[in-house]
């Protein structure tokens, strides 16, 4: 049984856009961390291991483009902003957190699958 629309694997299928947006590393682990509380970029920054400035910039703002999240900007000196999951983040903070579930529940899996492999090719390599 296909779990996905047959269309989605055509370049020009519209669910395909979505699923490039949401299948980035750094979009995902943006939005773990905006539902988790944290919503100030410089916390953000802090939260989201390995992330570069930029590139958080980058990613908050197509969050921000595609519903994902929204943008407050507070009139302090200097500056606050905070982000938050709109309704519609909020409705895919649920299969992100069962994808983070199924990452670490089956980690050594894939650790010992890529042994595995690493171990096969090394072998035909030198044959």
């Amino acid at each position: 049984m296909n779990a996905y629309p047959i269309d989605i694997l055509n370049e020009y299928c519209p669910s395909r856009k979505v699923m490039e947006l949401i299948g980035d590393k750094w979009t995902l682990l943006t939005l773990n961390a905006i539902a988790r509380g944290i919503n100030r970029h410089n916390a953000l920054l802090r939260e989201v291991g390995g992330i570069s400035q930029k590139m958080l910039s980058q990613t908050l703002r197509g969050l921000e483009r595609n519903g994902i999240v929204t943008r407050h900007v507070f009139p302090v000196v200097p500056p606050r902003v905070e982000y938050e999951l709109t309704p519609l983040g909020e409705s895919l903070n649920g299969p992100v957190v069962a994808l983070g579930k199924w990452a670490q529940e089956n980690y050594a899996q894939v650790e010992k699958a890529r042994e595995k492999y690493d171990i096969e090719f090394k072998n035909d390599e030198e044959e």
